[in-house]
């Protein structure tokens, strides 16, 4: 029987390799920057007072960053499993797991670095 998918589970081309290799550095930073963040704004919530403007709108930028950037992944999740759905499987996973990523990271460095500057 022949084999139906036109990726393997094992990328064999050089050209894979380096796009699971990219996948894997975004996972390493989006891990690192996420404590960061997370030590960053522990930082904030314990030096600054609960109602203060700053916390305020601290608090309410991350919740909505993680909202925004929830539903981007949820929408690159749903993409990929309607088009698995209708047959087209063309889309290797590491290049899915990658744009499924990409909004988290995005968010987590510019966060990261924009904590670190205060």
């Amino acid at each position: 029987m022949k084999n139906m998918a036109p990726y393997p589970l094992i990328p064999l081309t050089p050209v894979a390799m380096m796009d699971v290799w990219k996948l894997g550095i975004m996972a390493y930073e989006l891990w690192s920057t996420s404590f960061a963040t997370i030590a960053m704004r522990n930082n904030l919530w314990q030096t600054q007072p609960p109602n203060s403007a700053r916390m305020l709108k601290e608090n309410q930028r991350m919740v909505t960053e993680k909202l925004e950037a929830g539903m981007e992944t949820g929408f690159e999740i749903q993409k990929a499993m309607l088009q698995m759905a209708f047959g087209n499987t063309s889309t290797p996973w590491w290049d899915t797991g990658k744009r499924a990523m990409t909004p988290y990271h995005r968010r987590s460095s510019a966060n990261s670095k924009r904590l670190s500057r205060k």
